[in-house]
Formats: C-alpha cells, structure tokens, sequence
C-alpha cells in the first residue's frame, strides 16, 4: 500500500472555548495507518478529534483531513469530509426507540441515500462486516454493551470512510468485548482504512500493537 498522509497537522493550535488546550502539533497520519491516542484526562485528545472531524475550527497553524484544508473548509463541503470520516464514540449514541435496521438506514437517509435496494444492500454489508447480521431487527436494549458498540462501528462504515475516529470505543466494555471490538477494529487498518483511537486502556496497545501519539504538557509527541 503506498504511503501517503490522509491526515497532516503543522503547526496546529487547539483551543477549546478560547482555552488553548494543544500547541504546536505537528502530525502525519498515513494512509491504513493504526493509531493510538493517549495522554490524561483533558489533556486535549478529544479537542484534537473534533479538530478532524471539523467541529473546532482551526484557529492557528494547519490541518488537513483526507483532502481538505480544515481552516478554509467551507460550511457546504462539511458533509463531503464527515462522509470520509466514520466516528465512534464511548456511549454507542444509538436510537432507541428503532431497530437496527432503521438506525442505520436513519444515516444513509441522512447523508443522501435515496435508493432503498441500495440502502437495504449497504446494511447488510456493515453488519456483515462486525458479524452481527442476525441483529438486523432487534432493538438497542435487547444487545449487549459489546453488540451495541459494533453496531456503532457499522453505522461509522456505513459511507465507506478512509479514517476511522474512534474516541474511547471500548471505554465502556469488559477485556474479552474489547479485544472482540479490536479485531474488528484492525481488521478494517488491514483494509487500508486509517484508524484513529483514543484510549486509557494501555494493555489493549500491548495487545495489538499500532503507533503511540501522546499529548501530554500541552502538545503532541
């Protein structure tokens, strides 16, 4: 696979409600790259996350992500550089009161899909993808905390992203759950998708070994 930067940050400064959280990042992220982010609570991981994703703006230095200049990106391109991105959070933040199904068809709908062979088709792809075909009609509250994580991991890989942002996807869960949802995980870096964790559970890096940011003292090494 050729190495190239899907992500490039220089120079960057992180601010959070006008409180400069990160300074000086500089940080290339290759493409299919694994990549753990670590450092203490509030010491910026989360902030720089919502950098990639376009949700703080970049106030000084600079951030490009999968093609697009973060500082300049204009509001209507917005859409175009989340589909590239699939986000995981720690809480899952699926819809309770709808089947699997329809929440991953909510997505779809929501990011333009229109045809419902296509829509039904692409469902059964991602759930295929974590194994939880079988899970197609059930509702959140009948699956596991594991189950419901994958399922959020589907939903993340429903627009075929080339990065995969992963703030504390296993935060919640129990070892044997989180090695399951790690597999899952490196199976799709082994794919050529980049995937970006942040994480305090030092024995999954020992476990599956990827490259280390830290930010720690108010930057990134």
């Amino acid at each position: 696979m050729e190495s190239r930067p899907i992500i490039s940050l220089n120079n960057l400064s992180v601010f959070q409600k006008n409180k400069l959280v990160l300074t000086n990042v500089n940080l290339d992220v290759n493409v299919g790259e694994f990549i753990y982010m670590i450092g203490k609570t509030g010491s910026g991981k989360s902030s720089l996350m919502q950098i990639l994703y376009a949700d703080l703006p970049v106030e000084s230095g600079e951030a490009e992500v999968c093609g697009y200049d973060i500082k300049s990106i204009k509001q209507k391109n917005l859409p175009y550089l989340r589909r590239k991105l699939g986000i995981v959070f720690q809480d899952f933040q699926l819809l309770d009161d709808r089947s699997i199904k329809k929440n991953l068809e909510f997505v779809l709908k929501a990011t333009g899909w229109k045809d419902k062979g296509e829509i039904d088709n692409r469902i059964l792809e991602v759930l295929d993808e974590v194994e939880l075909i079988e899970k197609l009609n059930a509702m959140p509250h009948q699956l596991s905390g594991g189950e419901q994580q994958r399922i959020a991991i589907a939903r993340a890989l429903l627009n075929e992203p080339e990065v995969l942002l992963a703030d504390e996807p296993t935060g919640n869960l129990d070892p044997e759950t989180s090695n399951g949802i790690m597999k899952i995980l490196f199976k799709l870096s082994e794919i050529g998708k980049t995937v970006i964790m942040a994480t305090h559970n030092y024995n999954l890096i020992h476990k599956f070994p990827g490259r280390v940011v830290k930010c720690e003292e108010g930057t990134v090494v």
